[in-house]
């Protein structure tokens, strides 16, 4: 059977529907929000034997006839994931898995396909409702419903679900998931906003946002759900016992050592003993299979982390709860690069490059909305021997393009605009060394990188990582700057980046049923805290941008030409551009409007590109001097072309201050000439004189008087 549920949410009413489409699936829905659908399905399978994790997939896929657009490319159908579907897969993964319950590891897979759009609401968190929407009515096990809401802000007030054009003039775009009670996931990109108003964001999402959808699925949920029949297994509280008795005092004293390698192969050495203590080896038939005995020992090793932060308020490598490990900085520091730092915080480290390209470098993006370039890109890579692993080395996987994606959204808000600095600018982050938060530590290092890159940032960007180790709303504590063990253990990552001014990259995940509105805008004090402090070290490498752009950077010059001349400046066939480019060897680009951007690395020779162009595309000024070709000759005169398309007549009268007999005793054709231009008449012609010009020459070169 069919059921709908339909509420009026932000702009426009929000419908959701089962029973029609996927009944296959265990559970599917469509949600519908404008003219924009999106169909979210669940499927699921046996677990696979031995595995210790939940195995949760979600794919998110735009079909591009959702636009009645043709996908790019050769085969003329979608391929690989874009950037948009990687990121919004990681969009609906992070709020729904930690809601699922304790022990299910079922293979689950979500698959959200976006049918129509109608290019002003985004489909990527009706995605998410979707997904909810399927899981609410099929009998997974599912400790929701779920659900999530974008929040803009124009004029000061907050907006559910801002249009595509509402976000044009919003100075927020904020993603918020989670449940009735509390939030469970937070994406924000913002204008350098005080962290009072993004914790008002937040809250304005949940209430209005977060909270009407989640009673809209529950009454799907009541009306169309199936019946959820799986049972946790019992745990095997005798055998936990018994390990936490042979491991916790050997885990205890591995964790007071103070380096990351040194605790974990402390660590180590303790799963390797109690393995061998409960399956001997050669013993065909252990008591235990080693997949019980590392499981049981994580358990005590989480606990006693806990407890250890809770009960006697220590952190693994000592710190305080609000102190940030040492801070390393350093710009310049690679030849030839266009801009160059090296980042530290504790055992984390990153390398960041800056490259700056012309608009012939601009990442082209062809999704659902029209086709539009970038010119702002930050790649994050994380190469397995920062963590001193053996692995596969292959392209970039979701985590680097979530990573990544975050720290060009913290970034991108002090960037100046296109007419103020035309270049493309590319970072890489390397990183070199990870024990936590390497994302920030990116943001920390793109910032430096930019500044001595010359690019005129409106200020410095730093980031921190805010943890959290919870027992109840009473009982918990915020962790400054957390390291790998504190986020594997711990309940939270949240992740603050921002300037002196405010707020400019928001990220949280939480592996807790939610975090409640109190502790939220604790965090946020504390990460401002932090970040005061990292831009004060970070100040003390580079405090603002180099005053110019490396020598081995591209000078762009940009003019304004009228836009009827562009068809002058390029010339029968590319004549006239292809000339200019051959003989300084820039590159020219010409928009639409008029824009000419010309670069190219030798300073001199990009002038040189520049005074051609305006030679050839401004109007022609009486009182000036040009260089001219003859073209005709004639009894009365020589017809002399001074620009590309423009001549003008230079009477035989004006050829020169002696009499002239005939025109080709002064000049002949192909002869190149100076000429003044001294009138132009109603129609447009041009009247030029060669001996004007003569004599002005000869008086700027003639010498001054004797001092």
């Amino acid at each position: 059977m069919m059921f709908k549920v339909e509420r009026a949410v932000g702009g426009s009413v929000l419908s959701i529907e089962t029973g029609k489409l996927a009944k296959q699936a265990a559970g599917a829905a469509t949600v519908r929000y404008g003219d924009t659908v999106v169909l979210g399905t669940v499927v699921t399978a046996d677990p696979r034997e031995g595995i210790d994790f939940f195995p949760l997939t979600v794919d998110y896929r735009e079909k591009m006839s959702a636009a009645g657009k043709f996908p790019g490319g050769f085969f003329k159908r979608e391929g690989r994931p874009t950037l948009k579907e990687v990121l919004t897969s990681r969009l609906i993964d992070r709020p729904m898995r930690p809601l699922f319950p304790e022990g299910f590891k079922d293979e689950v897979q979500i698959q959200v396909l976006v049918l129509a759009t109608d290019m002003q609401n985004d489909p990527d968190v009706l995605g998410m409702v979707s997904a909810a929407a399927a899981m609410a009515v099929s009998p997974v096990p599912f400790n929701g419903p779920v659900a999530a809401a974008r929040v803009g802000r124009v004029d000061g007030k907050f907006i559910i679900n801002p249009t595509m054009s509402q976000l044009e003039y919003s100075d927020l775009d904020m993603v918020v998931a989670g449940h009735l009670e509390a939030v469970t996931m937070i994406e924000v990109g913002c204008r350098e906003l005080p962290e009072e108003v993004i914790a008002d964001a937040i809250q304005f999402g949940h209430e209005n946002g977060v909270k009407p959808i989640c009673e809209m699925l529950k009454e799907l949920e009541r009306r169309a759900g199936q019946p959820k029949t799986w049972e946790a297994p019992e745990k095997d509280t005798a055998f936990l016992d018994e390990v936490r008795s042979l491991v916790q005092d050997d885990l205890r004293a591995a964790k007071q050592l103070p380096g990351k390698h040194e605790r974990a192969d402390a660590v180590k050495a303790v799963y390797q003993r109690a393995i061998a203590r409960y399956c001997p080896e050669g013993e065909p038939n252990p008591p235990r299979k080693p997949q019980e005995v590392k499981a049981a020992v994580a358990l005590v090793e989480e606990r006693l982390i806990r407890d250890m932060i809770l009960k006697e308020g220590r952190r693994p490598d000592g710190r305080k709860f609000d102190e940030v490990r040492k801070i390393g900085c350093e710009v310049g520091w690679l030849p030839r690069v266009h801009g160059s730092s090296l980042f530290s915080r504790g055992e984390t480290q990153a390398m960041v490059v800056c490259t700056l390209g012309t608009s012939r470098d601009e990442q082209i993006i062809d999704d659902l909305l029209e086709e539009y370039s970038k010119k702002f890109m930050l790649h994050y890579n994380f190469p397995p021997f920062s963590v001193g692993e053996v692995r596969r080395i292959g392209s970039p996987g979701r985590r680097e393009i979530g990573h990544g994606a975050l720290a060009e959204r913290s970034l991108e808000a002090v960037l100046p605009g296109p007419q103020d600095f035309p270049y493309t600018i590319r970072l890489v982050s390397d990183i070199l060394e990870s024990n936590g938060s390497s994302s920030m530590a990116s943001v920390c290092g793109g910032s430096l990188a930019l500044m001595d890159a010359g690019v005129p940032v409106a200020a410095a960007v730093s980031g921190i990582s805010i943890g959290l180790v919870m027992e109840s709303d009473a009982r918990y504590k915020l962790l400054a700057d957390i390291i790998g063990e504190e986020d594997h253990f711990g309940d939270m990552d949240f992740k603050v980046a921002g300037t002196r001014k405010g707020v400019t990259g928001v990220q949280l995940d939480i592996k807790a049923t939610g975090l409640p509105h109190k502790i939220m805008r604790e965090a946020l004090k504390m990460s401002h805290k932090c970040r005061m402090h990292i831009l004060d070290q970070m100040d003390r490498a580079i405090d603002k941008p180099r005053p110019q752009i490396s020598e081995y950077a591209p000078r762009l010059l940009t003019i304004k030409i009228n836009p009827e001349k562009i068809g002058k400046l390029i010339g029968p066939g590319g004549k006239s551009i292809k000339a200019i480019q051959a003989e300084t060897g820039a590159e020219i680009d010409i928009e639409d409007d008029g824009t000419v951007v010309i670069s190219c690395v030798d300073a001199a020779k990009a002038e040189r590109a520049l005074a051609l162009v305006q030679r050839i595309t401004e109007d022609v000024q009486i009182g000036r001097i040009y260089e001219g070709k003859v073209i005709s000759i004639k009894d009365f005169g020589a017809f002399i072309e001074i620009q590309e398309g423009q001549d003008g007549l230079c009477h035989i009268s004006e050829l020169d201050d002696n009499y002239v007999r005939t025109v080709s005793d002064v000049v002949k054709i192909g002869d190149i000439v100076q000429v003044k231009v001294i009138a132009i008449d109603e129609q447009g012609r041009v009247k030029l004189s060669r001996k004007a010009a003569l004599k002005a020459v000869a008086a700027e070169s003639a010498p001054g008087p004797r001092k």
